[in-house]
């Protein structure tokens, strides 16, 4: 084959979906030999509702994948100290590796962000609305107007 395929199959669908959800970027995914331009999965996903809802679905799963990457990169910590030797290669001691802990926390808050993109619901920030206390649920008043009107005047006075 020649080029880049251009016309929409359900085989190159399948194989696109797959990896993505397995937490594969796009831009990774098109940029190999056999696979389409972006370009032309952004253009099929505007054109098959079937593909669009497939691609969805894939989203949502490359979040629980970026999840699990979360918990590996978390939980590796064999990159964190630096071996400290003298002249005659000898060790005497270690250091924190403060480069790779900086990298591992931006990874993890890249991938926290994307997930919580790709899948709100289940990874986004909660936003929680209380009441004046801090505690229970936001109380609303229903005001008539002329009581609305008198509490938006006395709020434009300044309270007098």
């Amino acid at each position: 084959m020649t080029g880049r395929p251009t016309i929409f199959t359900q085989e190159l669908a399948d194989k696109i979906c797959e990896r993505l959800a397995d937490g594969e970027s796009l831009r990774t995914i098109c940029s190999e030999d056999g696979m389409p331009a972006r370009s032309s999965v952004f253009k099929w996903l505007g054109e098959s509702a079937g593909f669009s809802d497939q691609y969805a679905r894939a989203r949502t799963a490359q979040a629980d994948a970026i999840f699990d990457d979360i918990l590996e990169i978390a939980d590796d910590g064999s990159n964190d100290w630096i071996e400290r030797t003298n002249s005659d290669g000898e060790n005497i001691g270690w250091r924190e590796n403060g480069e790779a802990l900086r990298r591992s926390q931006l990874r993890v808050e890249a991938r926290k962000w994307m997930a919580g993109k790709l899948a709100p619901k289940k990874y986004g920030e909660k936003t929680q609305l209380t009441g004046a206390d801090g505690e229970g649920p936001v109380q609303i008043e229903d005001l008539g107007s002329y009581d609305l009107a008198r509490k938006i005047a006395f709020a434009l006075s300044g309270g007098k």
